[in-house]
């Protein structure tokens, strides 16, 4: 096993846990307090680090880093799917079972979309209930009302 590099980002509606390889980003998750870092930072780390920076300043609206998705094979196809819903838009997760090929597979997807390790990157946030509502986010329904009005707030016209 390769070794894990982990910083923090302060975003503005609170603290973000980084872990990478020398390689790629494998956790992007909020937390509650700022943790130990390391000591060196690879590449990667410093770009995902400067690409939030980007993001909550409204600069970016396309992720483009390498990442190592941790997961089942089911959960990998549902992050790679949520990977191509446009900043400021939001899908159902019917939507999303749908996109995936799987159309009776709702509450599947939607445990899937829980488990995402690579938050705002991975956007799970952008998905919603069939009934407009917003559901179930790692960092809080708040957060996820937040991340999505700013990104609607944010789309280059």
């Amino acid at each position: 096993m390769s070794e894990e590099f982990t910083e923090y980002f302060k975003s503005p509606i609170g603290y973000i846990e980084l872990v990478s390889s020398d390689t790629s980003v494998l956790k992007c998750i909020f937390v509650e307090n700022k943790g130990e870092t390391s000591k060196n930072m690879p590449l990667i780390m410093i770009e995902a680090l400067e690409q939030l920076e980007n993001y909550f300043l409204g600069k970016l609206q396309v992720f483009n880093l390498s990442l190592n998705l941790l997961g089942t094979d089911f959960q990998v196809k549902v992050w790679n799917e949520l990977q191509i819903i446009p900043l400021g838009q939001t899908i159902t997760y019917k939507e999303l079972a749908n996109r995936i090929g799987n159309k009776n597979a709702i509450r599947a997807v939607g445990s899937a979309n829980a488990k995402n390790p690579i938050s705002i990157i991975v956007p799970c946030h952008r998905v919603i209930g069939s009934d407009g509502k917003l559901r179930g986010y790692g960092g809080g329904i708040e957060k996820k009302k937040w991340l999505i009005a700013f990104e609607e707030s944010t789309i280059t016209k």
